[in-house]
């Protein structure tokens, strides 16, 4: 009996040693996948907007552009706390802040402007723990409309709370109608779309005033409103590229290159 336990073990550890070279094969190409699929298609979260119902909501155009710009879009709900913007944050290769309410004049110390002016503070206050964690991190951060807004604030800047009766000398910038800009040499813009002006829409009734340290402007629409900023970290564009993209292919490039920054720092 002892000879054929004796006999078991030895066949047992010989059949262990044929598989373990296999077994370390498939963990490595596991892993190698796994890592691959990473550096093919980073993780790209996308900031919601808030229903009068008090639910999460995001329109499908901001996931499908990140889809084709060749990232996995993620849907991010609404973060109540530090810890979870953090959680949440950990597990990007980056970020798109998308458009919609007002930000709340309070987070830049001044009252509201107007009746014009509509704030959401549950969703000011989690792309605000969002947006922190974010610059923390160092991930790189795409801001759209409001996101531009937004990080502008963040960061230290403020907003004209109404365009129209602050500024009543400034172009329409609501209705979705188009202008051009130009983009400065150099500038992010300037080095997905080439040196010509763009032509962008707009959609917005408030626009960045003083703009926030760290930041630079690099385009502007004719009548001196800022339309586009950038640091090492953050594209931020006051237009909606991600609604251009539906009907122009030409604009699919930008979310290219901000997809090809975020595959970059997943990778680190």
């Amino acid at each position: 009996m002892e000879q054929v336990i004796k006999r078991t073990l030895r066949i047992d550890k010989m059949l262990l040693m044929r598989a373990l070279p296999a077994c370390i094969l498939l963990a490595g190409l596991l892993f190698a996948g796994t890592a691959c699929r990473r550096q093919a298609a980073p993780m790209v979260g996308i900031s919601c907007g808030r229903t009068e119902g008090g639910s999460d909501a995001l329109g499908a155009r901001y996931v499908q552009a990140v889809l084709r710009g060749g990232g996995v879009p993620f849907i991010i709900p609404t973060v109540e706390t530090p810890e979870q913007a953090e959680a949440v944050i950990e597990r990007l290769d980056g970020i798109v802040f998308s458009g919609g309410e007002d930000v709340n004049p309070a987070w830049y110390g001044e009252a509201v402007w107007n009746e014009s002016v509509q704030v959401n503070p549950v969703r000011d206050r989690s792309d605000s723990l969002l947006a922190r964690a974010a610059v923390a991190s160092g991930m790189p951060i795409l801001a759209i409309c409001r996101g531009q807004q937004l990080m502008n604030v963040v960061l230290g800047g403020s907003l004209y709370q109404d365009i129209p009766t602050q500024l009543p000398e400034a172009r329409q910038h609501r209705g979705g109608i188009t202008h051009k800009i130009g983009a400065e040499p150099g500038s992010f813009l300037a080095r997905v779309f080439g040196p010509d002006s763009l032509t962008v829409n707009s959609w917005h009734h408030q626009a960045v005033k003083s703009v926030a340290p760290g930041l630079r402007v690099v385009a502007r629409a004719d009548d001196g409103l800022v339309e586009a900023m950038e640091n090492e970290q953050v594209w931020a564009v006051q237009f909606h590229p991600e609604s251009l993209l539906l009907s122009d292919d030409s604009w699919l490039p930008l979310f290219q290159a901000f997809t090809g920054r975020c595959r970059r720092s997943g990778s680190k």
